[in-house]
């Protein structure tokens, strides 16, 4: 569809919905003739009713093409248009940095039978599902498990080394457990040592490593065959069958499709001591992705039109990555194209990933790794405690989320750059105790559509995405005028600030 077509239908869109109000239509112009420069201003002028404004711009987009927004499709190039387009009406200058990259695209149904001793057709959806990033195949031969560890508490590294294969029957599927190494490693030693393809099973150590398991292989893939995750309960009684033979068939496509990120940053500012704000813009091929992660990329689109006028003393970066959902492609590709030098001016990194999911739980990144184990690089503790502490200041609880690597961050840590960034869960149940301290359904997923089809514009929770849109605000203007909890680096003049904007800046509590 044109450019006219898909603002036509966003105009349609926003005239409906029932959050529009007339203090929401005042907001604007007050806040475009004031400066921005606490973060009590910045949270008073970044409004719920303006991020929806740019989700309901993605869901028009993806309506409109094919219901997607998957990075190198029409969707998702639409959707940059939009990101650009309104950027440039708050007088930023972005950049689309493009780049090439191996997209993961399903073509159809794909199967997983029981040929022998009892043949059996398992559901797709229910019982299994192809890994994002497997290369397609049909592969009918005999079973062999490699390497398991069953129970709960167990501690599976099946398929993680080549030692794992000894013996095992060249051209046979293998069946592996989730855990320890990466399933990239898992695939590409499974090929390396004889598979022709892999059924893999979740990990049964804890209640959320149940069900089929919501991961990638990444773009960076080799293996060459044919991988389906099944639940776990599936792949005991699977492991038990003597004689087994099965029916591997992942109808999937590969292939290399151009796509770009979005990036803009502040005219003034240290242009050595930069804030990178971000968060991933495309969605799944399945879906619109509204909330995953049109709620992280709408708040900092809704930050950034807001933060024109602020006067930064240290320069701040948004930046839309593409191709997260393929393993986190376009972060990656910024990173590793910038030089030592530019490396090193970045003083942290800001992540925002499904920050509205509905039955949501308020994480904070574990920057001290005092929750999980792993901690971020020197400074991401304090980037924790900064969000703890806005929510600890609301009289609201937040809990620590694990450093998984499975968002934009992942090149930033790798990079020794601090980072933090605010999340309210994806696939796994929340528990019972959640939600006697968030409220919500007990046993359902922090977000029910993640990765689906209804992941739409109504598939958000309101109260959430308009507290964590305030907490973004709230970083990045306390980060664009001081980052010495992080890096040491204390607040400077940052080239032409009046005094006045020097002494309103003092103000960087979240009551200031």
């Amino acid at each position: 569809m044109s450019k006219l077509g898909w603002v036509a239908a966003l105009l349609l869109l926003v005239a409906v919905v029932p959050w529009q109000s007339d203090v929401a239509e005042a907001e604007p112009n007050i806040c475009a003739t004031r400066p921005n420069n606490t973060p009590r201003r910045i949270m008073d002028c970044v409004t719920v009713e303006g991020v929806r404004e740019h989700q309901a711009a993605l869901q028009a987009i993806a309506d409109a093409n094919g219901g997607t927004r998957f990075s190198g499709t029409p969707g998702y190039d639409a959707s940059v248009d939009y990101v650009v387009e309104k950027l440039t009406a708050a007088g930023y200058e972005p950049e689309v940095q493009t780049f090439d990259y191996l997209a993961f695209t399903i073509d159809g149904p794909s199967a997983l039978e029981q040929v022998a001793p009892t043949p059996t057709t398992y559901e797709e959806g229910v019982d299994f599902g192809v890994i994002d990033q497997s290369d397609g195949g049909d592969v009918t031969a005999p079973v062999t498990p490699v390497d398991l560890q069953l129970g709960p508490g167990n501690a599976s590294t099946s398929g993680c080394e080549p030692e794992d294969y000894a013996g095992f029957p060249a051209g046979n599927i293998a069946l592996l457990q989730r855990g320890a190494c990466t399933f990239e490693q898992k695939a590409e030693t499974a090929a390396a040592n004889g598979v022709a393809a892999i059924v893999i099973m979740n990990q049964g150590n804890s209640p959320d490593r149940e069900d089929i398991p919501p991961v990638t292989l990444t773009a960076n893939n080799t293996s060459g065959i044919p991988v389906l995750g099944v639940t776990y309960p599936l792949g005991v009684e699977l492991s038990e069958i003597t004689g087994l033979e099965m029916r591997v068939f992942a109808n999937a496509t590969r292939e290399i499709k151009p796509t770009a990120n979005v990036i803009a940053e502040t005219a003034g500012g240290r242009d050595d001591n930069v804030v990178v704000v971000g968060g991933h813009l495309d969605s799944v091929f399945e879906g619109p992705g509204i909330n995953d992660n049109g709620s992280g990329s709408a708040a900092i689109l809704e930050v950034a039109e807001q933060f024109a006028n602020v006067t930064p003393f240290n320069k701040v970066r948004f930046s839309w990555w593409g191709a997260e959902e393929s393993g986190s492609i376009g972060s990656e590709f910024y990173v590793t194209n910038l030089s030592e030098e530019e490396l090193g001016n970045i003083a942290l990194y800001l992540n925002f990933d499904m920050v509205g999911s509905p039955n949501y739980v308020r994480f904070v990144y574990d920057g001290d790794g005092s929750a999980f184990g792993l901690a971020g690089p020197d400074g991401s503790a304090a980037i924790e405690n900064l969000f703890g502490t806005f929510y600890a200041d609301r009289s609201l609880a937040f809990e620590p989320t694990q450093i998984d690597f499975r968002s934009d961050y992942e090149a930033f840590f790798l990079a020794d750059i601090p980072f933090g960034g605010l999340f309210t869960g994806a696939e796994v149940p929340k528990t019972p105790e959640q939600v006697l301290v968030y409220g919500g359904t007990a046993g359902q997923q922090y977000d029910p559509c993640y990765h689906a089809v209804c992941d739409t514009f109504d598939n958000v929770s309101l109260e959430v995405l308009d507290l964590n849109s305030d907490a973004i605000g709230f970083a990045v203007v306390r980060y664009s005028k001081t980052t010495e909890t992080v890096n040491g680096v204390r607040r400077g003049n940052p080239g032409g600030a009046a005094p006045a904007a020097v002494a309103e800046a003092a103000a960087v509590s979240g009551s200031a």
